[in-house]
């Protein structure tokens, strides 16, 4: 019975922070998650709902008309769909799983995007913050799971605590997966985190970085010019063939 007003109280503010007016600077953590990804160019998401991120899902719904949530049977065809999608697309494919068996179920996508240098996102739900540390029910740590050290996974793991800095947490994770050789990465996402109030702005498009001047020509005119000049002028060797000049 003591337990009883806690959760009761715990309920009434999760119902009060999901329903605020879409025009308020102030919206629940999982709204401005789902507001970040349209601001990456993200139409398509793919995943297993699970109630670790409801409070995503919510903001699935409240942003239809701009981006989609693709519900999978399964998270290990969840996580090959946004590795297809990341390698179609040259920018991460973004796939939602729940935690524990959510997670491990799709580690096998995680795995086939770190093998093929394809950028993809991995969000997985977590339990809450006053959980951790007591072998809460599927309680996973998910740095040492997908880790940079075991060699074959995720270019990088985070976690987010403080829902204030879900945006940038978001926008590293974007930077990551493209720049260098691409890959997954896997961000952690605490249930209570999701359903604080954040006034946090959305941060500007990722872009990646190209080593060479003419890839794609993806660089402007006159810096693939001037890059041009510099490197006709430069002493070759005889066997070098000339390539063609780029328009």
């Amino acid at each position: 019975p003591g337990a009883t007003p806690r959760i009761v109280e715990s309920f009434h503010l999760k119902v009060q922070v999901m329903h605020q007016p879409a025009n308020s600077p102030v919206r629940p953590a999982g709204h401005a998650l789902i507001e970040a990804l349209i601001a990456q160019g993200v139409d398509t998401c793919f995943g297993v709902p699970g109630e670790s991120f409801l409070a995503v899902l919510d903001g699935f719904h409240e942003y239809r008309s701009h981006i989609r949530f693709v519900a999978c049977r399964q998270e290990g065809g969840a996580a090959f769909m946004a590795e297809a999608q990341g390698k179609l697309s040259g920018r991460p494919g973004i796939c939602f799983v729940t935690r524990g068996p959510g997670a491990t179920n799709a580690a096998i996508g995680v795995h086939t995007a770190f093998q093929d240098s394809t950028p993809m996102i991995l969000f997985v739900g977590q339990v809450a913050s006053d959980q951790r540390d007591r072998e809460a029910f599927q309680e996973i740590d998910y740095r040492h799971m997908f880790g940079p050290g075991t060699l074959g996974l995720a270019k990088w793991v985070g976690e987010v605590h403080s829902a204030e800095r879900l945006p940038e947490y978001i926008s590293r994770a974007f930077h990551t997966a493209m720049q260098g050789r691409p890959g997954p990465v896997v961000l952690v996402l605490p249930e209570d985190m999701l359903t604080q109030a954040i006034a946090a702005p959305v941060l500007p498009r990722v872009e990646p970085g190209w080593p060479s001047p003419f890839a794609g020509r993806r660089t402007s005119t006159a810096r693939t010019r001037i890059s041009w000049a510099i490197w006709v002028s430069a002493p070759m060797p005889r066997w070098w063939r000339m390539p063609s000049r780029p328009t």
